[in-house]
């Protein structure tokens, strides 16, 4: 893990496979760009943080206008929430870790703690009321971490 994150100054050079438009959330919109290795750190940051998995742009086009979006409703919340991009080249390892499986998402994090995913690209009222809903949530446990104990016979606890 790594102590500092990334200054916008950074960007163009450590970010070449990204397009243009998800180097401009860092660029011109204060986002960090987040690895496996800066993750940690990127959280701890605290306050309420938007994770960007934006996907692979040919396959997934929709994660280049959440990226567009995304701005816009950080602005029209109030800028309530820091802007986290996943870069490209660990995208697939961040994604597990959050047990998101849907291209693009938006993994939502307060205080070091997760909230929430939400994934897909909505209409504009939608999404800034999903936004919304999802900063209003509280935290929780990240989804596919553990194990789900479930018994056959109900009111039996483990012995």
């Amino acid at each position: 893990m790594i102590d500092t994150l990334e200054t916008p100054s950074d960007v163009v050079s450590s970010a070449p496979e990204a397009p243009a438009v998800i180097k401009s959330l860092v660029e011109r919109h204060g986002a960090q760009w987040v690895d496996e290795a800066s993750l940690d750190a990127w959280m701890a940051g605290g306050g309420e943080r938007v994770l960007l998995l934006a996907g692979d742009p040919v396959r997934f086009p929709e994660g280049l206008d959440v990226a567009v979006v995304l701005p816009e409703i950080q602005r029209a919340l109030g800028g309530r929430f820091t802007i986290g991009v996943v870069r490209r080249s660990a995208e697939e390892a961040v994604a597990r870790l959050f047990g998101s499986n849907r291209w693009p998402s938006l993994v939502f994090v307060r205080d070091g703690r997760y909230v929430g995913t939400l994934p897909g690209m909505y209409d504009w009222e939608d999404y800034v009321t999903r936004v919304e809903e999802a900063l209003a949530m509280p935290a929780s446990r990240i989804p596919g971490i553990g194990i789900a104990v479930v018994s056959a016979t109900p009111g039996h606890g483990c012995r």
